[in-house]
């Protein structure tokens, strides 16, 4: 991922050149940081779901493997420059000046019931949202904090307005959180300014406290950059000058994040919600991060895939998105190796999403209206991905999705159930030989899809239970 617009999980690769003057920029706004009280009103109502207990993480995750589709949503001061959600760091943007964004954000056009729709309309089943990003600024009530949507120009608790819109939309509801604060020199320098990170670590479980509390039943808890081992960014301050850590080396300092505390209160407010992995506590599903990090099929651990459909995470300004063929197939790619994907947008200051981004949503709406059966619902498989494209299966169907035909006919191979039907999703024949050695698929030039041509196999037995086969 380009630099200014490093990925959530590999960030601290590119960063490391920066630590020292980051934290010299975070000292001045540290006593401004350290300290903002609770206190903040309930709202919203539970939303639709079984109850699972904390051991019963399959019957927790299986509504989110279900979806397989969500919207990710990086929304902040950020928006205001312009230059995606790490500008304030990738600049050294002084604390103090950085602060002073939020004295202009006051979205005009901020409309989550149009997110929601949007994303409905998007064939997405589940929104999360930014809570509060690195650079600190808490998008709730967070009471007397100063730094807050709540108690600056906005004066608007856009978290709750964000659950209730998606709540009434019917999507799962999901929030991001950063327990990490670039305005703490405690982040950077755990153990030199113990005290500093200690206040962090306050705020965050503070923050979480409130986030579980007051907004109803929450579906996903999004952490990012809650790791021990990102205290520094991965860096070893033992000699005079920051280094990274040798692969394999933890942080060994005195802080500690006490993650288990969080995790013990999250169950008890919100035992049903998922989560991520960055944050140091038992996961739910693991994240892997941009297109590059499509990686092998899983079917043993859940994971999801996220992305922007432009540019950074935060708002940058004309950013186009890619044809609709590279969605599509990204999103079969996903489902064939029986992952989720999280595809983000980043409104303007206004609370705009970008049109042209908006439109090619929709337009991933209208393929799934055709084809949704061979992602909603499906786990991937039995036919490992390769390079003409990656298998679903839900019940006793297979969906083959077709990226890249390797000739007239598609060579796969042998499974321990008879084929007793084929066709074409959205319409069209496809004929089909199977022997011992394999199966051979086969459909007319003018039934193919450039994009993807999916093509479901009826079986005689069902297609859960076949092994994975290459």
């Amino acid at each position: 991922m380009k630099p200014f617009i490093p990925a959530h999980g590999r960030r601290r690769r590119a960063l490391a050149g920066l630590l020292l003057a980051a934290a010299a920029c975070a000292l001045p706004g540290a006593a401004s940081a350290q300290t903002p009280p609770a206190g903040a009103p309930a709202a919203g109502a539970p939303a639709a779901g079984a109850p699972a207990a904390d051991g019963d993480a399959a019957a927790r995750i299986a509504w989110w493997r279900q979806a397989r589709f969500g919207m990710f949503i990086h929304w902040g001061l950020y928006a205001i420059p312009g230059r995606g959600e790490w500008a304030q760091f990738m600049e050294q943007t002084p604390v103090n000046e950085y602060a002073k964004l939020a004295g202009q954000f006051k979205p005009r056009h901020f409309d989550p019931d149009g997110w929601a729709q949007l994303a409905k309309s998007a064939g997405m089943k589940y929104m999360v949202f930014t809570s509060r990003h690195h650079d600190g600024f808490a998008m709730f009530d967070d009471g007397d904090n100063p730094f807050s949507s709540t108690k600056t120009a906005a004066q608007r608790d856009f978290v709750a307005d964000y659950v209730k819109a998606a709540r009434k939309a019917g999507m799962g509801v999901g929030l991001y959180y950063s327990p990490l604060d670039w305005r703490y020199p405690g982040y950077f320098f755990p153990d030199l300014y113990r005290d500093s990170a200690e206040a962090m670590r306050a705020q965050y479980h503070r923050q979480m406290e409130k986030l579980l509390s007051n907004y109803g039943k929450l579906d996903v808890l999004w952490f990012d950059g809650g790791e021990t081992d990102w205290l520094s960014f991965g860096g070893d301050w033992s000699a005079a000058q920051w280094q990274k850590r040798a692969p394999g080396k933890h942080y060994g300092g005195g802080f500690d994040w006490q993650h288990d505390k969080v995790h013990t209160m999250l169950r008890r407010l919100q035992p049903n919600v998922v989560i991520n992995g960055r944050a140091d506590m038992k996961e739910d599903f693991h994240s892997r991060e941009g297109d590059g990090a499509l990686g092998d099929y899983d079917d043993q651990h859940p994971w999801e895939l996220c992305t922007t459909i432009a540019g950074a995470w935060g708002y940058q300004p004309n950013m186009q998105p890619k044809p609709l063929k590279h969605y599509i197939q990204l999103l079969a790619n996903v489902a064939g190796r029986d992952g989720n994907l999280l595809l983000n947008v980043g409104p303007d200051p206004d609370g705009r999403i970008d049109p042209a981004q908006a439109q090619r949503l929709r337009e991933i709406g209208a393929w799934l209206g055709k084809h949704g059966d061979s992602i909603y619902g499906t786990r991937g498989g039995p036919f490992l991905p390769g390079n003409w494209g990656a298998s679903t299966r839900r019940g006793n169907t297979v969906y083959v999705h077709v990226l890249n035909w390797p000739g007239d006919k598609l060579a796969l191979p042998a499974i321990p159930a008879r084929v007793v039907r084929a066709s074409v999703l959205g319409g069209g024949a496809a004929k089909v030989e199977q022997s011992a050695r394999g199966i051979e698929i086969s459909v007319p030039a003018a039934a193919r899809d450039d994009m993807d041509t999916v093509v479901a196999l009826q079986l005689d037995a069902s297609a859960e239970g076949l092994a994975p086969v290459r």
